[in-house]
């Protein structure tokens, strides 16, 4: 045991070894669970001379402090590897695991060197009911993304210059926030709550994974692309006007062939079936004409 600390709630303890077997027996008899298969992935570690960070809820210590929740941990540590320990925690995982990977730098985007990082599909028109159901769409569409990529990928959501702010896709984190997240080279002094430009880069990476398909633990390297990027969806509405002249004609009668990709892409970018997404655009069956449109016969006079 290396250090012991109470934070807040919790019991925190660092470890080092030289064997697993010694690690392990320490934390069996100290009452911690080590789940069948541990001891390999210990071993791993321990030969990269890694520390191990152990917390324990200190529940006396949360009913003094008031809360009804655990708050987030936050440690700050030196090392020349960039990379996130993935392993030890799907060795008693049912099933696969979602992680979200936020990462604030000066130099610009950041990427995983073991596993392909890729963009999730943007810029995609889809039609205008997804507006209401964009959480099921949003999963949907990351599932299918998933699927496509043997759950072997690492997909890059978001990436944003918060140096500069035109667009803002949201206002930039204050100085005092970014602080507060771990970045340490920004100039002291100023006021602290004002927003503006910063000299940081945003990246946020998504994966799904388990010990099949994510052997290894992340590793990241950080480039020097400081474009942004942001997963985007469009939503036209269309015009409803009641002009009769030649521009109004033909815009009604591509009306149909837009609707119709529409659907499509939906489709091709979620898994859902096409003709569901037909009915709840409102499209006649087997048809792309919209079931509240003009009947049939009027298109012989138009």
């Amino acid at each position: 045991m290396e250090a012991r600390y109470t934070v807040g709630e919790y019991d925190i303890l660092i470890l080092s070894a030289k064997e697993s077997n010694g690690l392990e027996t320490w934390l069996i008899e100290n009452g911690y669970r080590i789940p069948a298969g541990a001891s390999r992935v210990l071993g791993g570690y321990l030969k990269q001379g890694m520390r191990f960070f152990v917390a324990k809820v200190n529940l006396k210590e949360q009913s003094k402090l008031g809360f009804t929740y655990l708050r987030p941990i936050q440690v700050a540590y030196e090392s020349p590897k960039f990379m996130l320990p993935i392993r030890l925690g799907m060795v008693n995982a049912n099933g696969p695991q979602e992680l979200f990977v936020y990462a604030l730098t000066r130099q610009g985007r950041v990427e995983t060197t073991n596993y392909r990082t890729v963009r999730l599909p943007s810029d995609a028109e889809v039609p205008l009911f997804v507006k209401d159901e964009f959480p099921g769409f949003y999963k949907s569409l990351f599932s299918q993304q998933v699927k496509r990529q043997d759950m072997r990928t690492v997909f890059l959501e978001y990436s944003w210059d918060m140096a500069w702010c035109d667009p803002c896709s949201a206002n930039p984190l204050a100085p005092d926030e970014l602080r507060q997240l771990g970045v340490f080279w920004l100039e002291q002094g100023g006021d602290n709550r004002s927003g503006g430009a910063q000299n940081v880069f945003l990246t946020r990476l998504h994966l799904r994974y388990d010990s099949e398909h994510f052997p290894e633990d992340l590793s990241f390297q950080q480039t020097a692309d400081r474009q942004n990027f942001q997963g985007r969806f469009i939503l036209r509405h269309p015009w409803t006007g009641g002009d009769r002249c030649e521009a109004a004609q033909s815009y009604r009668r591509e009306l149909p062939k837009r609707f119709a990709r529409q659907a499509e892409t939906l489709a091709s970018l979620t898994g859902w079936d096409v003709d569901k997404i037909r009915r709840k655009m409102n499209l006649k069956a087997g048809s792309v004409v919209p079931a509240d449109g003009d009947p049939w016969w009027k298109k012989i006079w138009n």
